[in-house]
């Protein structure tokens, strides 16, 4: 049984959805694999611009389940050196995708739901039902690899603050710190949703790939190698044929003005 599903509408988006309602979207290891290669075709779809993440159910997606955690206190050292590859895997996989991402939390996203959230470029919650939370600490676990792109988003303070205490915050508060980019009322929600859509998918498609993909590698490098990174990356982009059809449409537009 599939753990995920997926619609193509026909209008440049993907809805990616979470569907283990009775488990509130725990993100078990089939998830994950399905996570992973959904994503890496979507990635080379051409028809798709924007990806959605959202869950099925009253949970975005709620952490482990209670069988997948006593499973995991049992295995060896290597096997959960695996587990969290994969884990390490389809984070990565998300994050970097070119594709612009978009998560529509309508309801709990903790631990490792709430780390998928995080990876999403925008993320969209309802002002009454959305809580968040990376509660690992609370049961010996270590927010690892949802942390690395947690401290990337809001920076080291918040970072420590969510993940030390492993407390929860409604999603006002994770708006205020950075961690939600677009608060709506729970029934204004999609249309929310679609706006932004709307405004991404006006945008180029070549342009919003080469920026993600400017913005995941400047973490760590130095000042220089940033800027040479990012002059690189500008030229690749003036020679793609969207910025060259666009270019001309607008001074175009601008002659038929002047």
């Amino acid at each position: 049984m599939n753990t995920l599903e997926l619609s193509l509408p026909g209008d440049g988006t993907a809805v990616v959805r979470l569907n283990r309602p009775e488990k509130r979207n725990a993100l078990s290891p089939q998830m994950l694999r399905e996570l992973q290669y959904t994503f890496e075709q979507l990635a080379a779809d051409e028809r798709v611009q924007v990806i959605i993440v959202e869950g099925a159910g009253t949970a975005f997606s709620a952490g482990a389940d209670l069988e997948y955690l006593q499973e995991i206190s049992a295995n060896s050292t290597l096997e959960n050196m695996e587990d969290s590859l994969l884990l390490e895997r389809t984070f990565y996989t998300i994050y970097t995708t070119p594709k612009a991402t978009i998560a529509k939390v309508h309801g709990p996203a903790l631990a490792g739901g709430c780390g998928l959230a995080t990876l999403c470029d925008f993320v969209v919650a309802s002002k009454e039902r959305a809580i968040f939370g990376y509660t690992e600490v609370r049961i010996g676990f270590i927010p690892a690899v949802v942390g690395v792109y947690l401290l990337r988003k809001v920076g080291d303070a918040v970072a420590r603050r969510l993940l030390l205490s492993g407390e929860r915050i409604s999603a006002e508060e994770a708006y205020r710190v950075g961690l939600v980019s677009h608060l709506a009322d729970h029934e204004k929600l999609n249309e929310t949703v679609h706006q932004l859509v709307a405004m991404l998918r006006a945008n180029s498609a070549s342009s919003i790939a080469l920026t993600k993909r400017m913005l995941a590698a400047a973490h760590g490098m130095s000042l220089d190698s940033a800027l040479q990174y990012a002059a690189a990356l500008n030229v690749i982009a003036r020679g793609t044929p969207d910025c060259r059809e666009r270019v001309a449409e607008f001074l175009h537009k601008s002659k038929g003005s002047a």
